[in-house]
């Protein structure tokens, strides 16, 4: 497995990132031993660099995971907090559920442009008192915006940008690929650390994972590369292709295979209370019912984490 430094944050990052949601109740929802085995398996073959986020739900399989470890683990999480209390919850109670002192990067979620950036300055602020105690190493934002990365850049204080990076721009909210890119430079040339995700696009480019794949791993100002996997053999199958070998063709057609998609279940109200988390206006209610438009989904599961009744879920 290749480790580069992650920017200026001293820290070493494998080049795949475990993508943390797509174990949790966003997604598979396996049992806690169940995901964190699918974890402990990727940390055990060379991952060390793992991305949540408080709206994953899945601190405890990271926490069982990381003792399992036969080495150390570089943890990212993230959180929707604006003030100092919302982000002082949050991070204290990644503290607890996942069992560190320390978290290695602490992150504002899904920014849009400096416009939300000075919306959460206080949450930002805090994080960076934090840092200045030891208590997180470095402090973030995570995006599906241009004009995100764009202001981050701006700023001087964000240490690392998780963007979203895929060959044909699919969940990119004001732009194409070329203007993503084009501001990741920016930002890599400031010496601020890059992981991107959704590089298979929410699922919607599995049929094409090897070019989708090549696609990342070619660009050379990003540090690494967050994937979602959901068992131990796409974690091996996975870490076969960053590190060079050959992957089993069975297994390949096996995992392009499998389809993902938004399920939305019969006892859904209607209600209305997800359509707020969808970025990308791939959601909506008729005849008091959830729908989806396939084309516009990115399966990032941010509705389901608003339905009451867990009625939405990607499958």
């Amino acid at each position: 497995m290749e480790y580069r430094e992650l920017g200026k944050t001293g820290l070493k990052v494998s080049r795949l990132c475990f993508g943390g949601l797509t174990v949790g109740p966003l997604q598979a929802n396996l049992p806690v031993e169940q995901g964190a085995e699918v974890i402990s398996e990727a940390f055990n073959r060379g991952i060390n660099f793992i991305d949540t986020a408080e709206l994953y739900r899945t601190y405890p399989y990271i926490a069982v995971a990381v003792k399992k470890a036969k080495k150390d683990v570089i943890i990212a999480s993230k959180t929707y907090a604006y003030d100092r209390d919302e982000a002082m919850r949050s991070v204290e109670k990644a503290r607890r559920e996942l069992d560190r002192d320390v978290i290695d990067i602490f992150m504002l979620h899904e920014q849009e442009s400096e416009l939300t950036l000075k919306g959460h300055w206080e949450a930002l602020e805090y994080f960076l008192n934090c840092k200045a105690r030891g208590i997180i190493k470095a402090v973030g934002i995570s995006t599906h915006h241009v004009a995100a990365v764009e202001a981050a850049c701006g700023m001087n204080v964000i240490d690392v940008i998780h963007p979203i990076v895929n060959y044909k721009g699919i969940g990119i909210v004001d732009g194409s690929i070329e203007d993503m890119l084009a501001a990741i430079r920016k930002a890599y040339d400031k010496g601020i650390g890059i992981y991107a995700m959704k590089p298979l696009g929410g699922g919607n480019l599995i049929q094409h994972v090897e070019k989708c794949l090549d696609y990342v791993l070619s660009i050379p100002y990003i540090h690494s590369i967050a994937l979602g996997m959901q068992s131990i053999e796409e974690v091996i199958a996975n870490i076969s292709y960053f590190e060079g070998r050959k992957v089993d063709r069975e297994v390949l057609e096996r995992l392009k295979s499998k389809k993902r998609y938004l399920h939305v279940e019969e006892w859904c109200e209607g209600c209305g209370q997800c359509l707020s988390a969808c970025a990308h206006q791939a959601i909506y209610i008729q005849n008091n019912r959830l729908q989806v438009k396939p084309e516009k989904c990115v399966l990032c599961g941010y509705c389901g984490s608003r339905c009451k009744n867990f009625a939405i879920k990607i499958v």
